[in-house]
């Protein structure tokens, strides 16, 4: 659970609903994160709703930065709710990325995977 969580709201109040659902969805994001990782993250969620000529927009912002990058995904919709959802989603699809760049099974797989395609090139190679 990331326990360093910043909620802010630009042109809005955001009120302890909204808040409590960014919390909770945002707060999930630990377990895509790689255990080193987990204790020195912290986010920044940054709420907006903007309304133009005839529709309303809202905007979810967050960035959580852990260590060694920082990592930022944005969407505006027309649903506060719907935009922090996309946003998760955005979220653990970097967090998964990096999880998988920068973990030491991760990198022994790639290892493992390097020396065996060059050993199937060799031999094709050979013939």
């Amino acid at each position: 659970m990331i326990k360093k969580l910043e909620i802010s709201g630009i042109h809005l109040n955001a009120d302890a609903d909204i808040q409590k659902y960014a919390r909770k969805k945002i707060a999930k994001l630990d377990a895509y994160m790689p255990r080193h990782a987990r204790k020195s993250a912290h986010a920044e969620v940054k709420i907006e709703e903007s309304k133009a000529k005839y529709k309303k927009q809202c905007t979810a912002e967050v960035t959580i930065f852990i260590p060694g990058e920082v990592i930022t995904a944005k969407e505006t919709t027309v649903n506060m709710h719907a935009a922090i959802d996309i946003v998760e989603e955005k979220l653990k699809a970097q967090l998964r990325r990096y999880k998988s760049q920068n973990s030491s099974q991760g990198s022994w797989r790639r290892a493992k995977a390097k020396a065996l395609l060059g050993k199937i090139v060799r031999k094709k190679s050979s013939r």
